[in-house]
């Protein structure tokens, strides 16, 4: 019995000084903060190992080759500018042991995100493809200039102190708000498609201030939103990849098989959402009737069909009743208008919910 006594207390003390040691993979660093009201003692791990997994395409040339042919019947002919945010001047945003500058990760982020969307037979600009720095209004120029067809920033987020470093999830953001005469919900649409597999892709959540993870740039910025966003002409979105500063995704985010992996779950979405159809709108004519009412007809159409109920119709910000024949493709309306300058807008969604890329009409009566 006195035997079996000294075995248990040799095992217990053996537990203890073993079982309960952090594991090597970890160090942590502890950081005092002082506020007003409390100390926080703040223990940031430094992770060594990162743990992701692959999906078979990116394991295997020909599922992935196969993967993007798939998809390359929707992105084929698409002009899309690819925005890695900072570089160059712009490189204080660091992970706390400075092992992650932000705007490394999203340049080898988007260089890989560059080469899925050329071999599926996209055309790419690229606001940088070095650490360079590039003046933040002149990307929006870059793209308006070049007439693109779709703007996406691609950014890694941080946490205003390390008090919050256990925070970390994924965003995709796009242009005001539901309500605002500026939000476009086509963006919100490209939006939606990036996010969902950009998040599943890298196993994040999308934070708990969004029920899909997708964002207004309004919530940052209320009224103003992103420059990126706001000054570019074609629809675009930025994204926040994860948060550089959680110890997790700092190891993760310094490996390049890991921005690769990054790169085809925005690749996937991008390709998803082509895939999912946008309605089209072009003018049919416009024929005036006495006392100053003029009857206008459009076609809308989409291989997936158009969801009736999506339609709306404006006059200089002023909803208007309207008539769609799906039969036909046909959208009819009347306007009692005098003499002046007048702008008409439309938006309408396939039966997929993507809409119709931002459609303005101006009008003149003399």
């Amino acid at each position: 019995m006195k035997k079996n006594y000294i075995y248990l207390s040799v095992f217990i003390a053996f537990f203890i000084f073993f079982g309960c040691t952090i594991p090597e993979q970890q160090t942590t660093t502890t950081e005092t903060t002082e506020t007003t009201q409390n100390v926080y003692h703040v223990t940031y791990k430094k992770v060594e190992n990162a743990y992701y997994e692959l999906p078979p395409e990116l394991n295997d040339i020909e599922a992935r080759n196969k993967e993007i042919n798939e998809f390359a019947p929707y992105l084929r002919g698409k002009r899309i500018f690819i925005d890695p945010g900072h570089g160059g001047d712009d490189r204080k945003n660091k992970s706390y042991t400075g092992k992650i500058v932000e705007a490394d990760v999203n340049l080898r982020v988007a260089l890989n995100l560059r080469d899925f969307l050329i071999q599926a037979g996209a055309t790419i600009i690229m606001s940088r493809v070095s650490d360079q720095t590039v003046d933040l209004k002149y990307r929006s120029i870059m793209a308006n200039n070049n007439n693109v067809d779709l703007f996406i920033s691609i950014h890694h987020n941080a946490v205003p102190n390390i008090t919050r470093s256990w925070m970390n999830y994924t965003s995709t953001y796009y242009h005001a708000k539901p309500g605002n005469w500026e939000y476009e919900p086509n963006e919100k649409d490209v939006a939606r498609f990036i996010q969902r597999d950009l998040a599943f892709f890298m196993g994040n959540s999308g934070g708990l201030g969004s029920f899909d993870g997708t964002y207004s740039d309004y919530d940052i910025y209320p009224g103003d939103g992103f420059s990126v966003l706001r000054e570019t002409n074609a629809p675009a979105v930025l994204v926040e990849c994860a948060f550089h500063t959680n110890s997790m995704e700092e190891a993760r985010l310094g490996i390049e098989e890991f921005n690769r992996l990054q790169a085809w779950g925005i690749f996937r979405g991008l390709g998803r959402y082509y895939r999912a159809g946008i309605p089209t709108i072009e003018f049919s004519y416009q024929s005036p009737r006495n006392k100053g009412i003029v009857d206008f007809q459009f076609k809308i159409s989409d291989k997936n069909g158009i969801d009736t109920k999506s339609i709306e119709v404006y006059l200089n910000k002023i909803i208007i009743p309207h008539t769609f024949i799906p039969e036909l493709d046909q959208l009819n309306f009347s306007v009692y208008v005098q003499p002046g300058e007048y702008e008409i807008r439309i938006i309408t969604a396939n039966k997929n919910g993507n809409h119709a890329l931002p459609y303005y009409k101006k009008l003149i009566i003399n």
